[in-house]
């Protein structure tokens, strides 16, 4: 792969998580904390549970994966949580978690994207394990952006510039 491509690569897939930022943090500030913790039935997800594993998964994927820290992700409490966070404090570790990826991604050389990794035992080159977390969050986005447009009632305006 050559360097300029792989750099391309590197700052659309920062670019996408930062996009995603902007839209989760526009959809908590419309909810109150009740609602981030909302859940119409038992097998559904909360949009906190949502944030919480987005949280988790990107650590294990970029920091742990890529960026060689420890890999300390407990996804079982990604998803038993309950109101235990407010919608400022998941915006906050959401923004936290987004930046230290995004930072191992900045300092990433080019030529690792071919590199093996075994995130979560898979063996996947670094391209794809950074394109698996940018699909993560995108997808994750997508539902949280929804469940808001439910519990609000109200057009998000999440398109910039928004076409007339």
């Amino acid at each position: 792969m050559s360097s300029e491509i792989g750099t391309i690569f590197l700052r659309h897939s920062t670019s996408k998580l930062e996009d995603m930022v902007r839209c989760v943090e526009a959809c908590l500030q419309k909810l109150t904390n009740d609602q981030v913790w909302q859940r119409q039935a038992d097998h559904e997800n909360t949009i906190g549970n949502l944030i919480l594993h987005l949280c988790g998964s990107t650590r294990q994927w970029i920091m742990h994966g890529v960026g060689a820290n420890s890999d300390v992700r407990t996804r079982d409490q990604e998803f038993s949580a309950a109101g235990s966070l407010t919608g400022a404090e998941l915006i906050g570790l959401f923004k936290k978690t987004i930046a230290e990826a995004n930072d191992v991604l900045g300092h990433l050389p080019t030529q690792r994207l071919e590199e093996r990794i075994r995130p979560q035992n898979r063996d996947v080159t670094i391209l794809e394990a950074i394109y698996q977390v940018v699909g993560h969050v995108q997808q994750h986005t997508g539902q949280i952006i929804l469940l808001t447009k439910q519990m609000t009632q109200q057009d998000l305006d999440l398109t910039t510039p928004r076409p007339r």
